[in-house]
């Protein structure tokens, strides 16, 4: 069940970071007005999320990369109360944007779970 959980999350968080990539106009609407560089901000979060999912995958880098995702995913939550206030992307649900903020938390323990030796 574990293997599952882990292939299961790698997938998804790897997906993540492609998403970066192929929607960047979305993602960039999400990052707080203060913050400049926003498409920058945007490739590198993508190439993290990217380079953690694979991390994930080799036994050698799995504990550091559970970590590094859970931190990741500490850091951004705050982008993502920004994202649900203001209404970002505005194609999407607003419920759903404030259903992803429960998720957070959710999503933090399942790599931490799965990446533990």
């Amino acid at each position: 069940m574990k293997r599952l959980g882990l292939w299961l999350f790698t997938v998804f968080f790897f997906t993540a970071g492609v998403m970066h990539f192929i929607v960047v106009d979305s993602f960039v609407t999400i990052v707080p007005a203060a913050l400049p560089a926003k498409e920058w901000i945007v490739y590198v979060t993508g190439v993290m999320e990217i380079v953690l999912a694979i991390g994930l995958l080799l036994p050698n880098t799995r504990r550091i990369s559970g970590k590094m995702i859970a931190l990741f995913l500490v850091l951004v939550f705050p982008a993502n109360i920004y994202s649900a206030i203001a209404g970002i992307p505005a194609t999407v649900n607003p419920m759903f944007l404030w259903i992803r903020l429960l998720f957070q938390p959710l999503l933090i323990w399942w790599v931490w779970a799965v990446s533990k030796e």
